[in-house]
């Protein structure tokens, strides 16, 4: 199973909605919500070359660092859920992802 279903369909890491990223990092360290949070190793396809052949590991993404300080998911500066899902189509930037499986910590 892949470690992030990617919905941004530009970015160079992304083949057929998962990610082939060496390693994820979800920025984002104070988010109150998802749209708070980005893909920190989003690359645009129109400035980078595809990059979906993962040379550190067997296929896709295997590696999910996160830095939003608030999510519940974070443990160690590392997601514990199974999959995420990264949401930012025809984005430009990073900070135009998001990752949508976040939620806030309870306070």
């Amino acid at each position: 199973m892949a470690k992030i279903d990617c919905q941004v369909t530009n970015c160079s890491h992304n083949k057929t909605g998962v990610c082939y990223a060496n390693c994820v990092d979800i920025a984002g360290s104070s988010a109150r919500r998802d749209l708070d949070t980005c893909c920190g190793s989003f690359l645009n396809k129109l400035h980078y070359a595809t990059l979906t052949d993962n040379v550190l590991s067997a296929g896709s993404c295997d590696c999910l660092k996160c830095t939003v300080e608030t999510c519940t998911y974070n443990q160690n500066r590392l997601c514990t859920l199974e999959t995420i899902q990264v949401a930012g189509d025809h984005a430009e930037y990073h900070t135009q992802t998001a990752c949508v499986s976040f939620r806030p910590q309870d306070r």
